[in-house]
């Protein structure tokens, strides 16, 4: 019979009824200490992809084969195991075992079972363990019952570490080889607990007219495990995934540690299905609990530019003095990621955002979050409100011209407190009454339509003074 590897741990309920009366001589074989291998491949969404080469010395027929520096996050359904020199092998069963050793795991494993307790004044208490769920609780050999409050306990002393407790997170495999000797085994699986976002530093120039990009990948690891000198691929995009039924899992104390890796040479950028892929082209070591930072992206002189932007949708109206309806105006800085400009696609991450003072030392000036954003595209950041410039609207005029028709007129008030700059606003205004809509009357008569229900005018404001945009509107079905 051909006999082909078994992959899915739901196929295995058959193979284990049917393999029941197999009986294992060897004891579990363990892997190295260290993968021959490791590829590792970092998604946004907390989940990464780990496939490594293992080497197993297997006899002839069953052996229990186990690995224990796995991931504490690891997807156990998602493990696949495959002997590279032993294509006919057959995994028969495939175990996880999470039940870590623990001061409170060994006292539900000894209730009814004998104990030695050791208070903080040196006291010794002998008997049977009736409960440690929260206070210790033991009969004595006379048939008496000790109480001790857990925060008076120095030291526990148990006569052997009970059946099934374990120091570290263990895969087990049972394996059906079809020839002895060592095998080089490829084990791949998914684990949750390990992502990567981009953070970027933007440097404004003094003018305005040009920008300073640099983007730093930022890998987080929580996953329970390191991987040594990784050959790591980083996917940008947002992949589906079904959200599962809660599992048991061991907790562990998490802290982060900053690390900044030296320059390097640049990151790989290539599409791969529909998303976008960034492999490292050195080995890259990334320890438990570790953020983790790797430079992808420099780019200097990006013809940029910074505009003043009134968005009645966006901004938040407060009421004025006049009746009108107050802002202020956003500042905001805009470059193209073409070749003009960035040459990039960038994944999503925060940008902050600097510029040099009159002494060329650099201030920091606000930050923004982009999304996924390909070659090509504008990329519009807010850095913040002007102190200067202000807004107001104000309905002028309504009239309802049908059983689903209206005309709304608006003015909106532009002043700008600038001493000695002329400033151009633009103001988005977003007609969202109706699908349908006209323009009847519009000053300045000139606006640029966005998309179907957004308009924009871009407004010269003097220096010390104001201006005006009004417009009517009328929406029908």
């Amino acid at each position: 019979m051909n006999r082909k590897p078994i992959f899915a741990l739901i196929a295995l309920g058959a193979l284990i009824l049917a393999g029941g009366a197999l009986m294992i001589a060897q004891p579990a074989t363990q892997a190295q200490a260290q993968p021959a291998s490791v590829d590792l491949t970092v998604y946004n969404s907390n989940i990464g992809l780990v496939k490594e080469i293992r080497q197993f010395e297997l006899e002839t027929g069953v052996n229990q084969v186990a690995v224990t520096d796995v991931p504490a996050q690891i997807i156990p359904e998602s493990v696949h195991f495959r002997s590279l020199d032993d294509p006919d092998a057959v995994v028969l069963e495939q175990n996880y075992e999470y039940d870590i050793v623990g001061s409170q795991k060994l006292l539900e494993k000894y209730v009814d079972q004998p104990i030695v307790v050791i208070t903080q004044d040196g006291g010794k208490h002998e008997g049977t363990l009736l409960s440690g769920a929260t206070d210790i609780i033991i009969q004595t050999e006379d048939g008496g019952v000790d109480v001790i409050n857990a925060d008076q306990v120095r030291q526990f002393s148990f006569p052997a570490l009970p059946e099934g407790l374990i120091t570290k997170p263990t895969l087990k495999w049972l394996v059906d080889a079809g020839k002895a000797g060592k095998q080089d085994v490829e084990i791949a699986y998914l684990t949750n607990g390990i992502t990567w976002e981009s953070n970027y530093v933007l440097v404004l120039a003094q003018d305005n007219s040009k920008l300073d990009l640099s983007g730093w990948i930022t890998l987080d690891n929580r996953s329970g495990a390191a991987y040594k000198d990784a050959r790591l691929k980083l996917v940008a995009g947002e992949i589906n995934r079904v959200q599962p039924t809660p599992m048991p899992q061991p907790m562990y104390e998490m802290r982060a540690m900053a690390a900044k890796a030296p320059e390097t040479p640049p990151v790989e950028q290539r599409e791969f299905a529909e998303y976008h892929l960034y492999e490292i082209p050195r080995p890259v070591t990334i320890k438990d609990n570790q953020t983790k930072q790797i430079q992808f992206l420099n780019a200097y002189d990006v013809p940029a530019e910074k505009i003043f932007v009134l968005d009645n949708w966006k901004s938040q109206f407060r009421p004025a003095d006049s009746g009108a309806m107050k802002a202020n105006i956003s500042v905001k800085v805009r470059f193209n990621t073409g070749e003009e400009g960035v040459n990039a696609q960038l994944p999503a991450g925060v940008v902050r955002l600097y510029q040099p003072d009159e002494d060329g030392s650099p201030l920091f000036i606000g930050e923004d979050r982009i999304d996924h954003t390909p070659k090509g595209e504008d990329v519009t950041l807010t850095v913040g409100e002007a102190f200067d410039l202000v807004g107001e609207r104000k309905q002028t005029g309504t009239k309802r011209l049908g059983d689903d028709a209206w005309r709304e007129s608006y003015e909106i008030t532009l002043r700008n407190h600038k001493e000695n700059q002329d400033v151009a606003i633009h103001v988005v205004e977003h007609l969202n009454r109706r699908a349908n809509w006209e323009i009847t009357q519009a000053s300045p008569e000139h606006f640029t339509q966005l998309n179907s229900n957004t308009i924009e005018w871009v407004v010269t404001v003097p220096a010390g003074g104001e201006a005006t945009v009004s417009y009517t509107v009328e929406y029908s079905r």
